[in-house]
């Protein structure tokens, strides 16, 4: 795919996984809030553990995957508290900023699409600051539908201003990206790299990233061939 930077006015954004680092979530659902409710009912955390993880599966896809109330009233634990105990692992990715003030720099609207939580936002806000480079944040639990569902993207429509084919969508989901394409959002990109601790695979279906510094583009031109990107080394 060719992304000529004059061809597009909107910007839409994940957050987890895309502009943040996936380990924070993956430790805290997969490691912490098992160890914690083995803790309370005095069983092995193995135990515990996959019982949960079988338990949040079956809610993948729905609001309530990403519902802190939700899981607080399903597994008798505080769940907003519990992640605020690893609030340390969260991080920005690498060159997450360098493109956010590219953006800006060249004036596009730039919105923050998530399915998280209002309680999760409100915690990583305040932990990354990156809340300021933002034209708005939509949670999907404030238009009652999950990325995943294609009928998600009009409504986010009656809510922001936003043209499909002159729109980017940064996700780290290709199911996200699926139900996007089926509205007809056209610049689709793939975010790889979407954990520090797990090896990015590019998308057979969607042009892939590993960092969004691949997006911008150097010595004052506006296009970018993401066919010809060479995958670049982690940053030291």
């Amino acid at each position: 795919m060719i992304l000529n930077w004059k061809d597009i006015d909107t910007v839409l954004l994940d957050m987890d996984g895309t502009l943040l680092d996936r380990h924070f979530d993956d430790h805290f659902w997969l490691e912490h809030v098992p160890k914690r409710y083995a803790e309370k009912h005095k069983i092995p955390f193995k135990d515990a553990q996959v019982m949960l993880v079988n338990h949040f599966r079956s809610q993948e896809n729905t609001l309530n995957w990403t519902d802190l109330d939700y899981w607080s009233a399903q597994l008798g634990l505080d769940i907003p508290l519990l992640k605020e105990e690893v609030d340390h692992l969260i991080a920005v990715h690498p060159f997450v900023i360098e493109f956010l003030l590219y953006l800006k720099q060249h004036r596009k609207a730039v919105y923050l699409v998530t399915n998280a939580h209002s309680k999760t936002l409100a915690l990583k806000m305040r932990k990354t600051r990156i809340g300021s480079y933002f034209d708005a944040i939509v949670s999907a639990h404030d238009l009652g539908l999950p990325k995943e569902d294609a009928a998600f993207w009009p409504k986010l429509a009656s809510r922001i201003r936003y043209t499909p084919e002159r729109t980017m969508l940064g996700e780290d989901s290709e199911t996200n990206l699926s139900s996007a394409a089926e509205y007809g959002i056209r610049y689709l990109i793939y975010v790889s790299r979407f954990s520090s601790t797990i090896p990015p695979i590019a998308s057979r279906n969607f042009s892939s990233i590993h960092y969004f510094s691949q997006l911008i583009p150097q010595d004052g031109s506006t296009e970018i061939n993401l066919a010809g990107i060479p995958l670049p080394h982690d940053p030291i």
